[in-house]
């Protein structure tokens, strides 16, 4: 069942990339895909705010610490980053599923379930990029905290998807677009 629901959201990304024209190479080489991202993240926080105030989770999440050294990811292969923010995406999406299995208000379910659907979407993308065949790095052990506030899941993806994913597309715009596709080459403001 997992298997086959695994199928079907891939089957669904793949329509919704298609529909939105959304390759690979266009979200890196066209800057403005990545500022939707970002705007929507920013939106499904503010909205989740709006919910009803919900008292904390009797089992608490565990969640990615995305907060980075940009000099120290400087120093990384395009396939380490890759690496890092898929086992950030992958607590993430573990603690949304956990979080989704805890609350009953809709308004709230209605934020999570849509975070799910974002924060899947970059998972599975992330998956299609492949470099070199190298050995896999062993496991995924990305440093992490513990919440009970549903509150911080939203702000944990919004600045995965500002600071890894935002300079990790940049990275890879150097490299594989051409100048002047979409304003690739320009760097991402500094306000980190």
């Amino acid at each position: 069942a997992a298997h086959r629901q695994g199928l079907l959201l891939l089957t669904s990304f793949l329509l919704h990339m298609k529909a939105g024209r959304a390759s690979p190479t266009r979200l890196v080489c066209d800057t403005r895909l990545i500022q939707k991202y970002i705007g929507e993240a920013k939106d499904m926080e503010k909205k989740m705010s709006q919910c009803q105030a919900l008292p904390p989770l009797s089992c608490s999440m565990v969640l990615p610490l995305v907060d980075f050294s940009l000099k120290q990811w400087r120093t990384k292969t395009n396939e380490t980053k890759r690496q890092e923010i898929l086992c950030d995406l992958a607590l993430l999406v573990g603690a949304v599923t956990g979080a989704q299995s805890q609350v009953t208000e809709e308004c709230t379910g209605r934020q999570l379930s849509q975070l799910h659907r974002h924060a899947n979407s970059f998972l599975l993308l992330l998956q299609t990029f492949s470099w070199e065949a190298g050995p896999q790095e062993p496991g995924c052990s990305p440093r992490s905290m513990e919440q009970t506030h549903i509150t911080g899941i939203f702000l944990t993806y919004r600045q995965l998807v500002q600071g890894k994913l935002r300079f990790f597309f940049h990275d890879l715009a150097k490299d594989s677009c051409e100048q002047g596709q979409g304003g690739g080459r320009d760097l991402p403001p500094r306000t980190w």
